[in-house]
């Protein structure tokens, strides 16, 4: 059975062009589908189990995508919630969606699936060898699982279909693959499987497969032999290029992309413009496999406290290099006198922004700036030790001379006070795939209703 999908955006959070939407509500789609985040921006969403969104920002325009879905008449459906996807950004995420319900007075049966793993699960997953490392990935054990702030599995195609199936209006999903919200509905309805995973993919990241990205919407049909693929808003075209171009984003390998239970296979897609907005694509194939799931998990790496200073003086901005590398021996020395710390205990990292702050030592460019912004970074087991470190390092990092013999220098420090303690410093700690026999043995779904 024909099924069509409308995409309104690549996150929610990140903004979508409203006429646009309107405009694919009224082709009446069979569901609308919103990825909610991904790893892009690090570990700390992950660790912390808190959105990188704005509250706001997420309210507004899951408000809008409500009043669509009452419109339309379909299931709304967002995977990794609230960026990381924890049982928390799930909760969080409900949360809003009552206060909406109430708000627009809607009465709607709204599903969780909670992505989230137990430590002890995936311990006894590792020691019955039913975990393995991609590439790359960090060495782990059970005692390791248990030191991690958060573990998540990320849900496929049929954890979404157990969770359309209870008859929600809305689907809050964890931690997903980006394509499963997608590809869920047409593979429930018999679509063409290589059709459903690789039209998935292109959609993911909704208006970037047009020569629109920013504008947010498209709309996918997805039928028995492939699928159609168009933007909404007016400015924005798919075209053979556009679209053929997204298997390339975020992907190893342009023509194959893994998922729990297999992998797609594109190297015999054909890509043909239908007109000057749509693009058919037909030849994908999906290849069954082992089912896995892929495990994310974040630790806490330590705790940080950063200072930040600019050079303007141009003897420092054009030896900036050699200053900061004699006033960190200097400060490693400072700190073993003053506080009795070994080099191991902690980090101290300057970088130097309009220079090398990038890509330190791999920069291969240089320039003349009028001013260099000197960031220290101070990581220790414990925050106290690093705002101690913070506050030791502070009158060196403004005064400190770059030869013997000169006037003492001051730099500028742009606010007061100069340090910031960070807080926690969260690192990725699993990169790994999980057998299951059960495709719902590590997931759950509750299902609630709310609103007036």
């Amino acid at each position: 059975m024909p099924t069509r999908v409308l995409v309104p955006s690549g996150v929610l959070g990140l903004g979508f062009d409203r006429a646009a939407l309107a405009r694919g509500v009224a082709l009446r789609p069979d569901i609308i589908a919103i990825d909610g985040g991904s790893t892009d921006s690090g570990p700390f969403s992950l660790g912390a189990g808190v959105s990188k969104y704005s509250r706001a920002a997420t309210r507004s325009e899951w408000r809008a995508l409500m009043l669509a879905r009452a419109e339309a008449g379909v299931p709304l459906v967002i995977g990794t919630a609230g960026t990381c996807g924890t049982d928390s950004t799930v909760d969080w995420m409900f949360q809003i969606t009552a206060e909406l319900a109430a708000e627009l007075g809607q009465r709607l049966r709204v599903a969780r699936l909670y992505s989230s793993q137990p430590a002890e699960r995936v311990a006894a997953a590792l020691a019955a060898g039913r975990v393995h490392p991609l590439v790359p990935a960090p060495e782990i054990s059970a005692d390791r699982l248990r030191g991690l702030s958060n573990i998540v599995a990320l849900a496929g195609a049929e954890q979404m279909q157990a969770a359309l199936a209870t008859g929600a209006d809305i689907v809050i999903a964890g931690r997903t693959t980006d394509t499963a919200t997608i590809a869920a509905l047409p593979l429930a309805r018999g679509d063409h499987a290589g059709a459903a995973w690789h039209g998935a993919k292109i959609a993911e990241c909704g208006a970037l497969c047009s020569t629109n990205p920013t504008s947010g919407v498209i709309v996918v049909d997805f039928d028995s032999t492939g699928f159609t693929v168009e933007a909404m808003a007016e400015t924005a075209l798919c075209t053979p290029h556009s679209v053929s171009a997204h298997m390339l984003y975020e992907n190893s390998d342009p023509f194959q992309l893994y998922e729990p239970g297999g992998y797609l296979d594109v190297r015999g897609a054909r890509y043909t413009a239908l007109d000057a907005r749509r693009v058919r694509v037909e030849g994908s194939v999906w290849v069954p496999g082992r089912y896995t799931v892929k495990l994310e998990g974040a630790a806490v790496a330590g705790y940080q406290t950063t200072i930040l200073a600019v050079l303007r003086n141009a003897h420092y901005v054009q030896n900036a290099r050699a200053w900061v590398q004699k006033l960190t021996r200097f400060l490693k020395s400072e700190i073993a006198r003053r506080m009795g710390l070994d080099e191991a205990a902690y980090s101290l990292d300057f970088r130097l922004i309009g220079v090398d702050a990038a890509l330190g030592p791999l920069e291969n460019k240089s320039g003349h700036p009028a001013e260099v912004g000197v960031l220290g970074i101070v990581t220790a087991a414990d925050q106290a030790t690093a705002a101690e470190i913070g506050k030791l390092i502070n009158p060196f990092v403004l005064h400190y001379p770059l030869t013997e013999g000169e006037e003492l220098p001051t730099f500028a420090f742009p606010y007061s006070p100069a340090t910031t303690d960070r807080g926690a410093l969260y690192e990725f700690a699993l990169n790994h795939v999980m057998e299951l026999d059960d495709p719902m043995s590590a997931f759950r779904i509750e299902v609630t209703e709310v609103g007036a």
